[in-house]
């Protein structure tokens, strides 16, 4: 194993010689984040070489108008918020789903099936199942729905916040931070996606796409192989997580999502609005589309004042570079998403100290 670190080192000083600059590599995956902090990753990779975290925690880009939606809901005592741990504490204008009023209807539940028998269950109730992720718990939300029509179990209904990667990522390239030179890409969604799915950004952005498990010696050796291709200079899309990861992903998952998405144009924190990035039911399934049943407007939420969450996800500025960072954002007071979020680059940046 240390040969191979070694190996992967010599590669990366190769690189930043050739290159005569700092290599900006984003990981877009927040479980890469936390697993490049944890594993002590950022202290073996020569100075030339900086990392940077990208959108890949679905909690954090979930724009803020989102979080004032469930709030509101939340609020009415005919409701139930079924929802991950992971979204309780992150703030809305309201305050957030731990703190609200309507705290005590809402249920932290390990998966959209869950939300499912919760609906079963109280009848007397509508059952809203907060929605988010990338392609990763896509599929799962719906099947949920699947079962929920075939059953038809009418008080059940999801808020989708569902988000694709590969559209944020050709936004970041093209609108926000052009001097990403490579991006480390996540190996969950590829899972389902495929590596294959980030052809396009190697073909019009001229970036290396390297997919990566979340061991500390394939990430090493995944950044080592983004070097190499920016030696010889020849993008391409690589996948060094071969035993889970394939070109045409998981064709399956695929297919239900299919079935009962549609992709559309959505908002992102600190993205924006970007097309063809997010997905809404189908007409099929529009009555468990709880936007539709409950007459919910899509709009932009205005960020919370100082929180410079938005920013961070774009890789334009490390997390201790904001302000509040450490200071009224700590996470036992969060102000943003990024420090609430296990897989947050706040979050992480805070617990390993930045190294």
């Amino acid at each position: 194993m240390l040969e191979r670190v070694k190996k992967a080192q010599k590669m990366m000083l190769a690189a930043c010689d050739k290159l005569g600059r700092v290599i900006n590599i984003m990981e877009v995956c927040g479980t890469h984040t936390v697993s490049i902090f944890r594993n002590g990753i950022r202290s073996m990779l020569p100075g030339g070489i900086k990392l940077l975290s990208g959108p890949g925690c679905p909690v954090c880009v979930t724009d803020q108008g989102y979080i004032d939606n469930v709030l509101q809901l939340a609020g009415r005592d005919d409701f139930i918020i079924a929802t991950y741990g992971d979204m309780i504490r992150v703030p809305g204008n309201g305050g957030s789903l731990e703190s609200c009023n309507g705290s005590e209807n809402v249920r932290v539940v390990l998966s959209s099936e869950d939300a499912l028998v919760l609906a079963k269950e109280n009848p007397g109730k509508e059952v809203v199942f907060v929605a988010v992720g990338f392609e990763t718990t896509a599929p799962a939300s719906a099947v949920a729905v699947k079962e929920a029509y075939e059953q038809g179990v009418g008080n059940f209904s999801i808020l989708s916040g569902h988000k694709l990667a590969v559209p944020a990522m050709g936004v970041i390239l093209s609108a926000k931070n052009d001097k990403i030179d490579a991006f480390l890409c996540p190996g969950h969604v590829s899972a389902i996606t495929g590596y294959g799915a980030f052809d396009t950004i190697v073909e019009e952005f001229g970036r290396p796409c390297v997919v990566a498990g979340f061991e500390a010696l394939q990430i090493v050796e995944a950044l080592a192989e983004i070097c190499r291709q920016l030696i010889e200079g020849k993008p391409a899309v690589k996948s060094m997580y071969a035993a889970v990861v394939t070109e045409k992903g998981n064709v399956i998952a695929q297919k239900v999502m299919a079935e009962c998405f549609d992709v559309a144009d959505g908002w992102w924190r600190g993205l924006g609005n970007i097309a063809k990035s997010t997905l809404k039911l189908k007409g099929k399934y529009s009555r468990f589309d709880a936007f539709k049943k409950f007459n919910i407007e899509e709009i932009p939420g205005k960020d919370i004042t100082g929180c410079q969450c938005g920013q961070v996800l774009c890789g334009l500025i490390e997390p201790n570079e904001c302000a509040l960072f450490g200071r009224s954002c700590r996470p036992e007071t969060p102000v943003g998403p990024c420090m609430v979020s296990s897989e947050g680059a706040c979050s992480a940046w805070y617990k390993y100290g930045g190294k």
